[in-house]
């Protein structure tokens, strides 16, 4: 394809036209559709998309800003086929607060996206790898940009380890030097990559504070990042260091009980960090700052099974999959 016929292109694009009651409700068909790109957009053939959560949420009117008919998809990884001089053939991968959600995403063949929203693929990823990068670590690194990167001598407490934003966390704040406690709800081992070793806490039999300042000498958590919300909001308050910061992602009752009187002697910071906020510019400028952790090794990719990678003609079994808390990282693959 020529650079002068690829302005345009017709794409095989997932299309959710109404939204549904629930997962088991959703109803997205395959259908064509133009692509066209502006000047200073590039235009992907998309190799893999991984299907999130908030994927699954605004298909089924969790967010009122969601627009229908739409493409979803937030997290991709591709090769560059049309855009300015210098960037045609260039192996990319992407993420975005509002692609997929506020307008068409990356569940297609192929997607136009801001030239300055995409970053170089490193070569020892797979596309699969690369396109389920996205959401989970642009969460976990702005968070940790937005309450300061967690640094050596630091301790950083993961609530809910063994998610994806948690196992992302846990990796940026071991390869920063930090020393990392996750907490999981039943007994089991941490199941992702780290840079030094985790110590994990099962809530289900331990005191997380108790434990956490027992760990610390009496200190506390200068970091807590918790991915679970409400359920461990108490855990998380007592668990703070002098100065400490919580960072805070998702909720499963909106209200909790919140001592002030607490807060404010220790010094305390709280956090809120919403990804669907970050366009797709913004996205790329934190993806950016990720870059040379997964260069060095320091950072790694989830591992993508083959039973969890599916073509756009199975979109549906995909998304009821991530609907269904499955733990592997779910991929549309063109």
């Amino acid at each position: 394809m020529s650079p002068a016929d690829a302005k345009s292109i017709e794409a095989r694009c997932v299309r959710l036209n109404v939204k549904a009651e629930n997962a088991a409700a959703l109803a997205p068909v395959v259908e064509r559709q133009t692509l066209t790109r502006g000047p200073n957009d590039l235009l992907i053939e998309v190799k893999a998309a991984a299907v999130n959560p908030s994927d699954v949420k605004a298909a089924t009117g969790l967010m009122p800003y969601a627009v229908f008919p739409r493409t979803p998809g937030r997290d991709y990884a591709g090769v560059v086929i049309d855009g300015p001089a210098g960037a045609i053939g260039g192996e990319v991968f992407g993420s975005s607060g509002d692609l997929g959600i506020r307008r068409d995403g990356t569940h297609a063949s192929h997607l136009v996206v801001e030239a300055d929203a995409v970053v170089e693929k490193p070569n020892t990823l797979s596309w699969e790898e690369a396109a389920g990068i996205g959401v989970p670590f642009v969460t976990a690194m702005e968070g940790f940009r937005r309450a300061g990167l967690p640094k050596a001598g630091d301790t950083v407490l993961v609530l809910g380890v063994n998610g994806k934003v948690g196992q992302a966390a846990v990796q940026i704040a071991t390869w920063q030097g930090a020393r990392v406690i996750g907490v999981v709800r039943k007994a089991e081992a941490y199941e992702g990559h780290a840079n030094a070793p985790i110590e994990v806490i099962d809530a289900s039999a331990t005191d997380v504070a108790a434990r956490v300042r027992e760990l610390t000498s009496g200190k506390g958590a200068d970091i807590v990042f918790n991915t679970v919300g409400d359920p461990y909001f108490q855990a998380a308050h007592k668990s703070l260091a002098l100065r400490g910061r919580q960072i805070l992602i998702a909720a499963i009752d909106r209200i909790v009980q919140f001592n002030i009187l607490e807060f404010y002697r220790g010094q305390h910071t709280y956090v809120g960090i919403d990804t669907l906020g970050l366009s797709s510019t913004a996205t790329g400028a934190v993806l950016r700052d990720l870059g040379p952790g997964f260069a060095s090794g320091h950072l790694k990719p989830f591992p993508i099974k083959a039973s969890a990678i599916y073509p756009l003609e199975r979109a549906r079994e995909a998304y009821v999959a991530v609907a269904g808390s499955s733990r592997d990282r779910v991929i549309l693959k063109p």
